[in-house]
């Protein structure tokens, strides 16, 4: 298994990065409405969206439903305090962490 944390901060953003050479254009951004948090949206390098309003919970794959989509790996969060604590408004990419992995 191989793990690839993705660089994140506390505050929305957009970015292109490569994960298994693939090149995705990642959004974050948090929606206070509703309780959502922090949530994804996945794009291919040519701005199509992919999949979104992914919210970054933790204890699963986030991309284990778009499997047919052709992703080669998973999205996983895990919490600052405590392994299962979603990620806060404040500490994303700095307590709570967001990583690729694959087998």
């Amino acid at each position: 298994m191989n793990t690839f944390e993705i660089p994140l901060s506390p505050d929305p953003q957009r970015f292109t990065i490569t994960l298994s050479g693939v090149e995705y254009r990642l959004t974050v951004q948090y929606r206070e409405a509703g309780g959502a948090g922090w949530v994804l949206d996945i794009a291919d390098a040519s701005n199509q969206a992919l999949v979104g309003g992914i919210p970054l919970v933790t204890g699963v794959n986030l991309l284990r439903q778009y499997r047919h989509l052709g992703f080669t790996g998973g999205i996983w969060v895990q919490g600052a305090v405590d392994p299962d604590s979603v990620p806060t408004f404040d500490d994303l990419g700095i307590g709570s962490h967001v990583f690729w992995v694959t087998e």
